[in-house]
C-alpha cells in the first residue's frame, strides 16, 4: 500500500501571466515592425515619390532560410553578411535561449507559437479538451519537421559551396527576399490560402499543429534544447500523482513518469510547474543540481537575451543592413526577373544601369 504523503500546498505565483504579456509585447513589435516594412515597401510602389520610411531591420527574423545560409557563411570566414546582418543575430539569440532554457522561444517569443496557442485554446473550449493522435500517426508525422530541417541543413552544408553560399546572399534574389515575402503574404493566391485555411483548423482540432509537425525551426531549436543543461524535474518523493501536470502540458509530455523532463518537445513554458500542487516538487533544475531556478529569471533570461544580441548589433553596427534606398528602387524595378538562386540576368541588368554606383551606401 503506498504511503499517505504530506501535502505542501504550492502557493508559487504562476508565471503564465508573466509569459502572456512577454508574448502579446512580441507579437506587437512584430505588429509595429510589419507596418514600418509596408510603408517602406509603399515608398519603393510609388518609386521613390512617395516619403520615405527606413527599412526596418527587425524584418530579417521572419527570412529563416537567409539566416541559416548567413550563420553558415560567419562560422566559415567569421564576418556578417551584410544583405539581412540582423537576421543572423536573431537567430544566434535564438539558439543561446534554446541552450540555456530549453526551446523557449516557441513559448515565450515566437508569434507563430502564440498564434497556435490562442487558436488551440479556443479548439480546447470547442472540444472541451486537447486531442492528441495516437502514436501510430503523432511519431511520423513529427518527423516532418526533422525531414525538413534536414534538408535544408544538407542543401546548405553539404550541396552547397562556400562560394554558392556566398553566391547566393550576394544576388539580388536574397537582397529583396523580405520584399518578396511581403508580396506572398499581402497577395496571396488560392493555393496558398487553401493551405493556411487547412493549418488554421487544423490547429483548431490538434493543438500547435503547425509548431508540433511542420516547424523546421523548431525542430532544430528542439535538438539544441537537449543540450540544455536546466531542465523540469520532478521530486518523486513529494508528488501525489495527481496529473494535473500532464494535462498542463501542451505538448502532452508525461511529465509524471519521469524524474527529468528530456524531450525536443518541452518548451519551458512553467505550465506543469505552474499547475502542481505540492511545492518544490516541479521545478526547473540544473541538470547536475538540487538548486531551483525560479520561473520569473526564465521570462527575465528570455527577454534580455533577445535584447542583448539586439543591442549588440545596433552598437557595433551590424542591426541595419548598408544598401541604400537607390539601390532598393533599383532592385525593386527588377525584382520580378529575380530568379532562385541568383537571378544570373537581372544581376547583369542591375549591373548595368547602377554602374555609377560605387558600392553599397547606406540610407
Amino acid at each position: 500500500m503506498k504511503e499517505k504523503k504530506k501535502i505542501i500546498r504550492n502557493n508559487e505565483r504562476p508565471v503564465q501571466k508573466y509569459r502572456f504579456v512577454v508574448q502579446v509585447l512580441f507579437a506587437l513589435l512584430c505588429i509595429w515592425i510589419g507596418i514600418e516594412f509596408y510603408l517602406f515597401v509603399s515608398y519603393l510602389e510609388s518609386g521613390g515619390v512617395a516619403e520615405f520610411y527606413s527599412r526596418p531591420p527587425g524584418v530579417d527574423g521572419f527570412l529563416p532560410i537567409s539566416s541559416l545560409m548567413s550563420f553558415y557563411l560567419f562560422m566559415k570566414t567569421g564576418h556578417i553578411h551584410e544583405a539581412h546582418p540582423a537576421g543572423v543575430l536573431i537567430f544566434f539569440a535564438i539558439i543561446l535561449m534554446s541552450l540555456v532554457f530549453g526551446k523557449s522561444f516557441c513559448s515565450w517569443l515566437c508569434p507563430v507559437g502564440f498564434i497556435s496557442e490562442l487558436v488551440g485554446d479556443f479548439g480546447k473550449k470547442i472540444f472541451k479538451k486537447n486531442i492528441r493522435l495516437p502514436k501510430i500517426l503523432d511519431y511520423p508525422l513529427r518527423s516532418l519537421k526533422y525531414l525538413m530541417l534536414g534538408f535544408l541543413f544538407y542543401s546548405v552544408f553539404f550541396l552547397m559551396t562556400d562560394a554558392a553560399v556566398k553566391a547566393f546572399l550576394d544576388s539580388p534574389y536574397n537582397i529583396v527576399a523580405d520584399i518578396k515575402m511581403y508580396y506572398f503574404f499581402a497577395d496571396l493566391s488560392r493555393f496558398s490560402l487553401i493551405i493556411i485555411s487547412a493549418l488554421f483548423l487544423l490547429s483548431v482540432v490538434l493543438r500547435n499543429f503547425w509548431c508540433r509537425y511542420l516547424c523546421p525551426y523548431g525542430a532544430l531549436l528542439g535538438i539544441a534544447s537537449l543540450l540544455c543543461p536546466n531542465k523540469i524535474k520532478r521530486d518523486p518523493i513529494s508528488c501525489i500523482d495527481c496529473g494535473l501536470c500532464n494535462k498542463a502540458c501542451p505538448s502532452f509530455i508525461k511529465v509524471d513518469k519521469v524524474k527529468t523532463v528530456i524531450s525536443d518537445e518541452c518548451t519551458s513554458c512553467m505550465n506543469c510547474v505552474d499547475v502542481c500542487p505540492v511545492a518544490d516538487t516541479l521545478n526547473l533544475k540544473p541538470v547536475y543540481s538540487s538548486k531551483k531556478i525560479s520561473k520569473k529569471l526564465v521570462a527575465i533570461g528570455v527577454v534580455s537575451i533577445f535584447i542583448i544580441f539586439t543591442g549588440a548589433g545596433i552598437i557595433t553596427g551590424k542591426w541595419q543592413n548598408n544598401i541604400s534606398r537607390d539601390e532598393y528602387l533599383l532592385h525593386y524595378k527588377y525584382m520580378n526577373s529575380y530568379g532562385h538562386p541568383t537571378g544570373t540576368d537581372a544581376v547583369k541588368k542591375f549591373n548595368k544601369e547602377n554602374s555609377g554606383t560605387s558600392g553599397h551606401r547606406r540610407n
